[in-house]
């Protein structure tokens, strides 16, 4: 904590912001002197760090750096060039050269002027700062998937309640105009009784061979691998490629189960459970280090009975994108191309004042500093985005294993099946842990 009373810098701003109360509670610096022309008093504006800038990361900050009230003041990348290419453009942006740059997410987090962190690490590396993040009181902003392994997710999901944080995840979709309609016409019962769900996600692809050598200088190659097994480097390992590797990532499937699978959840009301049951089958390579799987077809089945079924797109005639189906024959599709309906009238159905309606975001990094202003939840907080996560984590196992599994979406264990129930925890490489 920064001062006597316990209260952080991050729960002052928030209050100053919600009362107007700022010019009482610090020294105001004019905002000429530190290069940012018209822009809010710092009493007034969120200072923010951002960890992993790699593509997704530098897109997140870009999209921050583009907010007025926002100001980005620290980076953070094992791999040299990524940092400095980072550092360089917060001071581009900003005229000056106030942008510092660590090699170790610790010592950003040691920091004692931020109120939020941005997170785009790759998937083995989000709980560990997110959850440090967290207990530092910081806000944060994190990628999807949430987790690399199912209770990794609830740890998280407790840390920002325990902790009572502001979290957004990086499922945008849900900041989109469609794909909100989409939702609307599904939970005020446009198709009737929903009795099927598709979801379709991309098709992965194979490694050719591959040549293990040193590490380039630039990059701290066991600090990237950090909790997980010890693997040797190569091109086709890091950056980038992570996602097709198990021990980072979960494939094409657990990369876009946090936005189609998401909005599948979003349509249904089941930001809180998860699946009953789940069976499935995957094609994994048996060649080269990228080992996630290529062709994956899961279904899972929820309390009352309602299937989804999940598969790479066009796998068993699943259509890229989210699909309901309602028992009578009709239903919603909706991807990022667009939105269709059976019956097409449908899309002309205009949702009442007294129905449903879900919240109309303003953008998915403006929605995220608003509430770290309001303390008001996020339209994806932490909670809502391990239980879209679960469905892959929870496919990922039963195609692993390959049979079906029973699962309890409250205690998140499985029935009867102790080897199931072992691979909702990835282990970690010590001296790492949570």
């Amino acid at each position: 904590m920064d001062n006597e009373q316990g209260l952080s810098r991050r729960d002052l701003v928030a209050g100053a912001l919600r009362t107007g109360a700022g010019a009482a509670l610090f020294s105001i610096v004019p905002a000429s002197a530190l290069g940012l022309g018209g822009r809010p008093a710092p009493s007034n504006r969120i200072v923010m760090g951002c960890i992993g800038m790699g593509g997704q990361g530098n897109s997140n900050m870009g999209g921050f750096l583009g907010q007025g009230d926002t100001q980005v003041v620290a980076v953070c990348d094992v791999d040299r060039n990524h940092l400095n290419g980072a550092r360089d453009t917060v001071n581009r942006h900003y005229n000056n050269q106030g942008c510092s740059a660590y090699a170790d997410f610790r010592e950003l987090l040691a920091r004692k002027d931020l109120d939020a962190i941005s997170l785009a690490t790759p998937d083995h590396w989000h709980a560990i700062p997110a959850i440090a993040a967290l207990n530092a009181g910081y806000d944060v902003y994190g990628e999807k998937p949430i987790s690399h392994c199912l209770l990794e997710g609830r740890d998280m999901a407790d840390a920002q309640k325990r902790n009572g944080r502001i979290w957004q995840t990086g499922s945008w979709q849900r900041s989109q105009g469609h794909f909100r309609t989409a939702c609307e016409l599904v939970r005020n019962g446009r198709i009737g009784k929903v009795v099927r769900i598709e979801v379709g996600l991309p098709t992965g692809g194979g490694c050719g061979p591959t040549q293990f050598k040193d590490a380039p200088p630039e990059l701290d190659y066991n600090f990237w691998v950090g909790p997980s097994r010890w693997a040797p480097y190569c091109d086709q390992r890091t950056h980038w490629n992570w996602r097709w590797q198990l021990d980072y990532g979960g494939g094409q499937m657990m990369d876009w189960i946090g936005h189609h699978g998401d909005i599948a959840h979003w349509g249904m009301g089941w930001d809180n459970t998860g699946p009953v049951e789940i069976e499935g089958a995957g094609q994994y390579p048996d060649q080269g280090i990228w080992d996630a799987a290529t062709t994956y077809y899961f279904v899972c089945k929820y309390k009352g009975g309602v299937e989804m079924h999940l598969a790479n797109g066009g796998n068993k005639g699943i259509r890229g994108g989210t699909r309901w189906i309602g028992e009578n024959g009709n239903w919603v599709w909706v991807d990022r191309g667009g939105l269709e309906a059976q019956p097409k009238s449908l899309l002309q159905e205009r949702i009442g004042p007294d129905e449903t309606n879900l919240f109309r975001s303003p953008g998915h990094h403006r929605e995220f500093l608003d509430c770290v202003k309001s303390r008001q939840q996020t339209i994806t907080p932490a909670e809502t985005a391990h239980r879209s996560a679960s469905i892959g984590h929870l496919g990922q196992i039963a195609m692993l294993l390959g049979r079906k599994l029973k699962f309890d979406p409250v205690a998140e264990r499985f029935q009867n099946d102790a080897t199931a129930n072992r691979m909702l925890r990835t282990p970690m490489r010590s001296p790492w842990r949570l």
